[in-house]
């Protein structure tokens, strides 16, 4: 007999006056007995909550764009953000139970004032540029495919030094802190401390030196100390795979299939405790393999076309959409055109606490 019969096939106690009020006494003393529910506290493979969805940057954007023209920003909302509510997870703005994604919105000229929480953040841009976040009295400069940080309990502000708006996407780990108990919040000034629009930050100037590390630094730093991860050097580190690939060395996560992942210098693990931070580049034509994973991952398109494949449902994606994979679902990209792809998820967690498991197709290897 399979498991999962086995477990759905339980010997069960014969219903019994005596044995409804034994259920009632342990209702009143707040009890529940483990063999009533045992299937859902104890799946036999994970059965998680939230589902597969794809959010549309066509329809993301506008929405972002007329919050811009009916919603101030400042003191109480504090920001301008939309948070995506997987359909999964009752109303909630959790994009999965550990993850939270939004897209947010700084109009011509606005400032974002400065605050400070516990819980870890970042910040992907899609597209655009003028926008500058100040994090613990660093500016920091945001432009198109860059990758920036926030770590936890660090203050930080945005303000918008032009006259276009701009947006980007949020990721933060709120479902779990909240989840938890361990949130700080803490209003820092209404105004960012510093209104410099310097190209590099002084963390960038500091950290960002190839196979360099400052002797000023040596301590190692629970999250990475640096706030921007520029575009030029993602790409950069992709077309080089690619193109060691064509030349027969083994640099490639798969046949035409390209992958870094941000790191903290100062341990070589990920950028923050709670989140992992990737980026993927596909030829035209590639499939990757089926694959499950414990945890959870958000996936947005940086440029080109192609489609997820989500426990095997098809979604053709163009740059902006944004996607979710819920723990143990399966998915598989495909690449019409050249496809890259920032993903973040929950990996620190599950890996820390040693509940990592994946599943790859050898079917499609």
């Amino acid at each position: 007999m399979m498991q999962t019969e086995a477990k759905s096939n339980m010997m069960m106690p014969e219903e019994t006056a005596e044995l409804r009020q034994l259920y009632a006494d342990f209702e009143a003393e707040h009890l529940h007995p483990l063999w009533t529910q045992i299937d859902d506290l104890m799946p036999v493979v994970p059965a998680p909550k939230a589902v597969p969805h794809v959010w549309r940057w066509s329809r993301l954007f506008p929405l972002a764009q007329r919050s811009g023209d009916l919603v101030p920003v400042g003191r109480g909302g504090e920001r301008r953000a939309i948070g995506l509510a997987n359909p999964g997870l009752g109303g909630k703005a959790y994009v999965t139970p550990t993850l939270w994604a939004a897209i947010q919105y700084l109009g011509p000229r606005e400032t974002a004032p400065e605050h400070r929480h516990a819980q870890n953040a970042f910040r992907f841009v899609v597209e655009g540029e003028g926008v500058w976040t100040v994090v613990n009295g660093d500016p920091v400069r945001m432009s198109r495919g860059d990758f920036l940080l926030t770590p936890g309990w660090h203050f930080h502000g945005h303000h918008n030094d032009t006259d276009q708006p701009m947006a980007w996407i949020d990721g933060l780990d709120i479902p779990f802190s909240y989840q938890n108990d361990v949130g700080f919040f803490e209003f820092g000034a209404d105004r960012v401390t510093d209104y410099a629009t310097p190209r590099y930050s002084r963390g960038e100037r500091l950290w960002c030196h190839p196979g360099l590390r400052p002797l000023s630094g040596l301590a190692n730093t629970v999250s990475s100390p640096i706030g921007a991860y520029r575009w030029e050097h993602t790409d950069r580190a992709l077309t080089e795979q690619l193109l060691l690939e064509e030349e027969g060395q083994p640099a490639t996560v798969g046949q035409g299939h390209a992958a870094v992942r941000y790191i903290n210098p100062t341990t070589g693990g990920d950028v923050m405790p709670t989140i992992r931070a990737e980026f993927h580049r596909l030829r035209p034509g590639v499939q990757t393999a089926g694959r499950r994973e414990v945890g959870s991952s958000v996936f947005q398109v940086f440029e080109g076309q192609g489609a997820v494949v989500l426990n095997g449902t098809e979604h053709r994606l163009e740059k902006g959409d944004m996607f979710v994979v819920p723990s143990w679902v399966k998915w598989l990209l495909q690449a019409e055109t050249g496809f890259d792809l920032f993903r973040f998820s929950d990996a620190p967690i599950i890996e820390r606490l040693h509940f990592a498991r994946s599943q790859v197709d050898e079917a499609d290897r």
